[in-house]
Parts: C-alpha cells; structure tokens; sequence
C-alpha cells in the first residue's frame, strides 16, 4: 500500500478533526506522527524527533512496549469491556486497585477509575463535597486552588485550573472556586521579611481558609510539581506546613498527580518527597503509560468509611460508562509491571538529574532567565527579555513559538507554556538523547535570541 500523501492528510486533518486548543493558525504545516520506539517518534514524512514531553507527560514506559500491546489484546479476547456499575466487577480492575493501594500512600484505602485526569479531579471535587455533605456540612463546597495550576479544562476543573487563558472563550467559571499564588521560588511575590517563600505560600493558604470561612471551604488541590504551568517546585517547607493547616482547618486536601504520578518525579508519588499524604489523590497519564486512557481516584480510609457509611438513598451517585474499563485496567497492571521491574523510579531520577544539570548550562544564555528541575524526569527552562526585572518577551516577538519550532526543526519535540520550555521525556530515555535534548535546546535558543549574559 502506498503512503498517504502528506498534503491530503493535512487537508482532510483542517476539514474534519477538532484538536486540543483548537485553531486552525496553528495547524498549518502539522507533525503527523506515525510511529513510535523508546523516547522517538517518526512522522508521515520518515522524520525522526525525540519525544521530550513523553507524549503529554505520560509515555512514561516508552513508545512500542510490545508488552502493552499483547496485555490489552489478551484482554479483549477474554472480556473486552462490562460495566462496573454496582453490583458487576471484572478481575483486572480489582486487582489494579489492590495494587494501587500497595504502591500510594498508606493511609489511601481504595480507588475509583476514570478515563483521565479532568474526570479524575472532577470526581474528586464531587467526593469532597459528598464527605461533606454526609457529615452533615453541607455548606463546605469551595475549592482553593493556585494561579497556574492544570488541572483539566472541562467546565468545572477549569475553574480550578489557574490559567487564565483557559477561561477567555467559556467564562462565567463555575463559582466557589478560589486561586491564590503558586509557591514559586521564581516568581512569587509578597513574602514577609524573615519568611520563607514556602512559609509565605502556605500562609497564603491558611488566610485564604479563613476569609472565604473554614465552615465553606471543602478542599485544597495541589499539584506536588505543577506540571503544565511551568514545571514549578515548591521549596521544601510548603507542603509540610499546607497539610498541617488542611488537618488544622478541617479542609481535605487533594493531591492532583496526574502528571507526577506514577516513577515520574523519582518516586511512586511526588508527595513522598516531602513526607505528606493527601486525603484524596487523582491520577491517570502515567498508570498505563498512554497506551489506553484511564485515570481515577484514591482516597482515604477516613473518606471511604464515610462513603460506605450512608444510607442507600444517599450513596455516592457518581458514575462514568468506562469506569474499571477491564482491558485499559489489564494494560495498566502490565504497565506497573514494567516500572517494577526496570525500577523506573530509580532510572526517572538519574536521567532527570542529568537533563537538569544540563539545561542549568544554559543559565549563561542571554534569554535564560530560570532552569527548574532537580526532581525526576520533569524540568523547564523560562525565557524572558531582562534577567534583572525577570519582564517576559511581548507576545508579538513569539521568541518562545520560535525556540521550540527551532527545536523541532532540529529534531527535538517539547512543550511550551507562553515562554517556558517544558521537558518530561519517557522514562526510558537514554543518557544521549538526554544530551542531545540539552545540545538543541542550546542551539534554538541562541539562534532565536543570540548573546550571553
């Protein structure tokens, strides 16, 4: 058979399929990717790129693990899919769950499967307002959330979500959902003197609690590194101090790892880093890999109890067709076999300390204003006009389109956020590719923006 003609695909790309973030200026001259192996993908022209988002921060094991393949054949040719509805289950969700329990936290006791993450945090936010709500405050419905945090963008995660780009076309927001900083070591504004960045943060937290009233507030979300708002880590007094003040202020705290979960940041999870556990988790991306969407929650032995404890009439009525999706359930159980086996937690952290401290090379480069990682195989670099005020680029200069188009064109495909350069490459990455990763990123930089600090 011959292969299709780039132009038709194009052609027939722009009529009739309705992408991400839609627009058709961006979708000129597409990269149609036709195959995959390791960290590279090959597109319909036989070009080669080194994926360095690992897909979208979820290819953890890889492209063409032949073993996923197989899992999800075996699966379908025994029992495809059937509902999980109350009163049906099928072997390889109960088994996926039992083994989620054993890899999270220890005080999380059970799970509900999605199809992805923005279901996966939408059921969370339901979750607490039922545990709530059971416990007979029913007036504990807001959400705190951080400016340019990710977390989904249909209409109620989205309103969490603290981007604002992703509201402009689809506002009003749903209410009783409260933003308040990031803590950015970059970035943040308004620490006190003798106050840490994290100790501020948090701080920030705590008086947002008390101002919107800790009778209405239902839960904290946070990711432990924001992944899609620019690779941020907080400093390592935040997360100790936000849990305390969850606990303090009786506010369930919610740890979005849809992006960190799953060998990505060194560890099973990324709140490990910093001895914290969260009352609810929400996941996906990384628990099979991509090979098959599916995501959910876990929550606590606390929560489940309160769940199991209500009256019939009021269950948790929550519910999607796919939940326990038996073959996506099958493909993640070998999915989680391979990270166990390969110990990619361990190969997550090596490589990713290699491509930080690589990237912490461009620092000499005069549009480098700060290089973030350090934790896993998740980092970024942020461009901006003047290192001293840390001012962006205008918009109209599109020096960050132009970086990461330079990159493309000389085989590296990353992520960008406005002026950040986002990198989580497949787990399985290879120290030269990690390289080589950093050599383009070098090259695109300075011939967008030339000259040294």
């Amino acid at each position: 058979m011959n292969a299709p003609d780039y132009l038709d695909l194009v052609k027939a790309d722009l009529a009739h399929l309705i992408h991400p973030l839609h627009h058709p200026f961006d979708h000129i001259e597409p990269l149609i990717f036709v195959e995959g192996k390791g960290a590279v993908m090959k597109d319909v022209r036989g070009q080669e790129y080194i994926d360095a988002l690992g897909g979208l921060w979820n290819v953890s094991v890889g492209h063409g693990r032949e073993e996923l393949a197989q899992a999800a054949a075996e699966q379908m040719r025994t029992l495809a899919y059937c509902s999980a509805y109350a009163g049906s289950s099928n072997i390889p969700a109960i088994r996926l769950a039992a083994r989620l329990t054993e890899l999270a936290y220890p005080n999380l006791a059970a799970v509900f499967f999605t199809s992805g993450g923005a279901e996966s945090n939408e059921s969370a936010f339901k979750t607490a307002r039922f545990y709530w709500k059971a416990q007979g405050k029913p007036e504990k419905v807001k959400i705190i959330s951080r400016q340019q945090a990710y977390h989904g963008v249909t209409l109620q995660v989205m309103s969490a979500t603290g981007i604002p780009a992703y509201w402009k076309m689809f506002e009003p927001r749903v209410p009783g959902f409260v933003h308040i900083q990031a803590p950015s070591p970059y970035r943040f504004e308004g620490a006190r003197a003798g106050e840490t960045v994290g100790q501020a943060a948090a701080r920030e937290l705590e008086e947002a609690i008390l101002r919107e009233g800790p009778e209405t507030v239902a839960a904290f979300i946070a990711e432990p590194i924001m992944g899609a708002g620019g690779v941020i880590i907080p400093p390592d007094d935040y997360f100790p101090r936000a849990r305390e003040i969850c606990t303090r202020l009786q506010v369930l705290f919610i740890a979005d790892e849809v992006i960190t979960g799953f060998c990505r940041t060194g560890h099973w999870f990324a709140l490990t880093h910093w001895g914290v556990e969260p009352d609810i988790m929400s996941f996906a991306k990384g628990v099979t890999s991509g090979y098959l969407p599916l995501g959910g929650i876990m929550v606590s032995a606390e929560v489940k109890e309160v769940m199991d404890s209500v009256s019939p009439e009021n269950r948790w009525m929550h519910a999607y067709t796919y939940s326990a999706h038996p073959t996506a359930c099958a493909v993640a159980l070998k999915n989680l076999e391979i990270m166990e086996g390969e110990r990619l937690w361990e190969r997550a952290a090596k490589m990713g300390d290699r491509l930080y401290h690589g990237l912490k090379g461009l620092s000499n480069l005069r549009a480098v204003g700060d290089v973030r990682g350090g934790k896993g195989l998740m980092a970024a670099v942020e461009l901006v006009a003047d290192r001293g005020t840390k001012a962006p680029f205008p918009p109209e200069e599109k020096v960050g389109p132009r970086v990461r188009q330079e990159m493309i064109r000389r085989g590296v495909f990353p992520r960008l956020l406005r002026e950040i350069l986002l990198f989580a490459p497949p787990l399985v990455v290879t120290e030269a590719q990690v390289d080589r990763i950093v050599e383009v990123a070098r090259h695109a930089i300075e011939a967008v923006v030339p000259g040294r600090a």
